[in-house]
């Protein structure tokens, strides 16, 4: 199958138990142009398990990717085409998770060590879809050395016919950091990452890691990167990444508000405790819209102790709302201009 290319300015980072469907629902009425991604699901979970709920996603969240999880190269082949079937416009393998669970199941950062196994890998999945097919890696892991180790891993993924590769510019260390001390220990490395992008001209190459603002996306894509990821500034301010996204980076005038954007959510909500769920379960990734505004600490507030209340509906949304006064011009351009 002949397979798209690829490249998104600005990309959501997947994240386990954060960017779930109900998460990605939120943050899409946020930017109609940014790549979000699902949560890591693992082939096996698919394939062998037939969790194919693990799928499950509605059409207002594309562009949206499905990030697969393994490491046998038929196994992951099977699970995208699934993952096509099912709908998604991209799937992404992972090659950066450093958590214990993961390693055990012989995927994520641990197949730094084996960048033969991953172009196996790749190059199956590409030949099962037609969808791009992408990837998402460290700089190496461990005492491996990433001048040496990510030049190959890079060569090889470009001979297997990977779309994108997106480069968290940090190691992995599989032993002696938890996961989340991986997210901030170890040191950013963006110059070597600038250095591959510019080694390997023909292979679309975003960064990731590290990125806290908009500005920041911007200043990379000026130098030169195909696109940037941001993880957790994207789910904790989303507002002040994805609010102005569509707009300073697409050149499309902004459609919506903080203030819009929490009440477009009313009719998903709704939809949600008619089908048994709970109001806390997409609320909980509604805490930081209004963060840095004056009254976002009682929009929390009423929402963290209010949503989990099994009686608990769409009014509780707008009472939160009531809690967040309008902007004032001079601090909106103050904003804008910080």
């Amino acid at each position: 199958m002949e397979q798209q290319e690829t490249a998104c300015r600005l990309s959501v980072a997947p994240m386990m138990d954060w960017t779930d469907r109900h998460c990605r629902v939120f943050h899409r009425q946020l930017s109609r142009r940014t790549l979000l991604y699902t949560e890591m699901v693992t082939a096996p979970a698919l394939v062998r398990g037939g969790a194919l709920h693990l799928l499950d996603h509605s059409r207002e969240e594309h562009p949206v990717a499905l990030q697969l999880g393994g490491s046998d190269p038929e196994e992951l082949a099977q699970a995208a085409r699934l993952g096509a079937e099912a709908g998604y416009d991209e799937i992404n393998l992972n090659v950066g998770c450093p958590s214990d669970r993961v390693q055990s199941g012989t995927f994520g950062a641990v197949l730094m060590r084996d960048p033969a196994r991953v172009a196996d890998c790749v190059a199956a999945m590409r030949a099962a879809v037609a969808v791009p097919v992408t990837v998402k890696c460290r700089i190496g892991v461990d005492e491996q050395d990433p001048e040496r180790v990510l030049p190959d891993f890079l060569a090889r993924m470009a001979e297997a016919g990977a779309a994108q590769v997106t480069v968290h510019a940090r190691k992995a260390w599989l032993e002696g950091l938890s996961p989340k001390e991986n997210r901030d220990v170890p040191p950013l490395d963006y110059d070597l990452v600038r250095r591959m992008r510019d080694a390997f001209p023909a292979l679309s190459i975003a960064l990731n890691g590290g990125v806290q603002s908009l500005d920041e996306v911007e200043a990379h894509l000026e130098d030169g990167f195909a696109g940037v990821m941001v993880g957790r500034a994207a789910y904790h301010r989303p507002w002040d990444i994805l609010g102005e996204a569509d707009r300073r980076l697409w050149g499309e005038a902004r459609q919506t508000t903080p203030e819009a954007a929490a009440r477009a959510m009313l009719p998903y909500i709704e939809a949600h405790l008619s089908a048994g769920g709970r109001l806390n379960q997409v609320t909980r990734h509604m805490l930081g819209l209004f963060a840095g505004r004056p009254g976002a600490r009682h929009w929390r507030q009423m929402l963290s102790e209010g949503a989990s209340c099994p009686d608990a509906g769409p009014e509780l949304v707008e009472r939160a709302l009531a809690q967040v006064p309008p902007l004032a011009a001079d601090f909106t351009e103050a904003r804008r201009s910080a």
